[in-house]
């Protein structure tokens, strides 16, 4: 019966797989988005200093940039409070599982005499 099982659930064991690897990858590409964005800012800092642009095209890059990234970083906050919704989901329906009742409970109760 076991086996059975096993084929029956395999299809959707496999598409949940594949859409974790989707995930994953999502995520590694924010992060590299994220230091690509970060690298640039430190290049436009560079080239304030060194005179290669003037004060309101840093200002302007900047703005876009910094933008940027402040999206990027609240879409990865926002995917790993998701995360953390759906482990709380599945730690809570282990914690009812845990808690149904299976059967009566027996307690021992012991009366201490005094020596």
């Amino acid at each position: 019966m076991l086996a059975v099982d096993d084929i029956i659930v395999f299809p959707f064991k496999s598409l949940l797989m594949v859409f974790r690897e989707i995930y994953n990858a999502a995520v590694q590409e924010m992060k590299q988005e994220g230091d690509r964005i970060r690298l640039e800012l430190g290049q436009l800092y560079l080239s304030l200093e060194a005179g290669n642009i003037d004060e309101a095209t840093f200002d302007e890059r900047e703005r876009v940039l910094l933008d940027r990234l402040d999206e990027l970083e609240a879409q990865q906050a926002e995917s790993e409070g998701d995360e953390e919704d759906t482990s709380g989901a599945e730690e809570q329906e282990q914690e009812d599982y845990e808690d149904e009742d299976d059967g009566p409970n027996v307690y021992l109760l012991t009366s201490e005499q005094e020596t």
